[in-house]
């Protein structure tokens, strides 16, 4: 599958500063999962990798970190599967081909998807050192990372790796300043092209996720890994009120194609997961292809802000064609 280079030049001004975060607080999910490359895709992983990038902006000139929270396996909040025998592998790769290289932005690791300079590397297991806790990747240099001009930026990655056993390893990133606490890295942004996540174990509990749409995009085609029937998921817009996605059930994929209207272009969409049901443990993927089979990216804060339907608006009816 190809990518959309997007054109979106001073666009990341308008996000929240809480983009640092991943997954940012206007997301509302738990956790990133990935498991390890012995588990069975029923427990929500379709290929035990993910893969992120950071936008550094250009105006960016001190060194950053990439910190990520519970790297291990261990049961304060990972999915351990009788004893913890999962290995993650975390890369951090910038340089050249990091993003552009065409095997970086597929929906599935294959080929030479770690591609760019690795900039570092560590691998966890069950040990408990650093459960529940931070972990620093870096200090980096903005100019260690590709610079793409059309984000006015250098891209970093980070590949989380399930290479072996059978547990489920989550955890969370943050894009810092600081090693030893979260402050923001100002102007910047995170996105993946699929993402794969915990979702609430209540009922009630609302997930968002929020692909951008640009110009060239006349209808998406939603892809939906592992649901589990455990809800509800709609499309909410500037245009739409709401759309309901077709849902995947147990250890299956399902896929729904929806329309864009003009007024969505340009704009972030909001994919809403409503849980409906009390379920333990549900982890999902996602990946959105537009009517090329292009993938779209999902930004940690959407661009341009959270979309909102403008309930606001009236409709005049008119007599006699007039």
């Amino acid at each position: 599958m190809r990518i959309i280079l997007l054109y979106i030049v001073g666009i990341f001004v308008t996000t929240n500063s809480l983009a640092q975060a991943v997954p940012a607080t206007e997301e509302n999910i738990p956790f990133l999962v990935t498991f390890g490359a012995q588990s069975q895709t029923a427990w929500g992983d379709d290929d035990f990798v993910q893969t992120f990038f950071f936008i550094i902006p250009q105006t960016w000139k001190k060194p950053f970190f990439i910190r990520v929270f519970d790297p291990d396996i261990n049961n304060t909040h990972d999915e351990v599967n009788g004893i913890p025998d999962t290995e993650t592998t975390f890369t951090v790769l910038g340089g050249n081909g990091a993003f552009t290289h065409p095997d970086a932005t597929m929906a599935n690791p294959v080929g030479n998807f770690k591609s760019g300079t690795k900039l570092a590397e560590k691998t966890f297991d069950g040990q408990i050192r650093y459960d529940n806790k931070w972990y620093n990747f870096g200090p980096f240099n903005p100019s260690e990372g590709e610079l793409v001009p059309d984000f006015k930026g250098y891209l970093f990655k980070i590949v989380a790796h399930g290479n072996k056993g059978d547990d489920g390893n989550l955890y969370k990133y943050f894009l810092s300043s600081d090693p030893n606490e979260n402050k923001l890295v100002e102007g910047a942004n995170a996105f993946t092209y699929e993402y794969s996540f915990r979702m609430w174990d209540d009922a009630g509990k609302v997930s968002h996720i929020y692909p951008f749409v640009n110009d060239k995009v006349i209808s998406i085609k939603i892809n939906m890994f592992d649901f589990d029937n455990d809800g509800k998921v709609r499309i909410v817009s500037v245009a739409k009120k709401s759309e309901d996605v077709k849902v995947s059930a147990d250890n299956v994929w399902s896929s729904s194609i929806h329309q864009i209207s003009e007024r969505e272009k340009n704009s972030s969409l909001d994919i809403q997961l409503i849980k409906i049901k009390k379920s333990l443990n549900n982890n999902v993927v996602f990946y959105i292809t537009n009517q090329y089979g292009e993938l779209l990216p999902f930004y940690t804060t959407p661009i341009g802000g959270i979309p909102k339907y403008p309930y606001n608006i009236k409709h005049k009816s008119f007599e006699g064609g007039k």
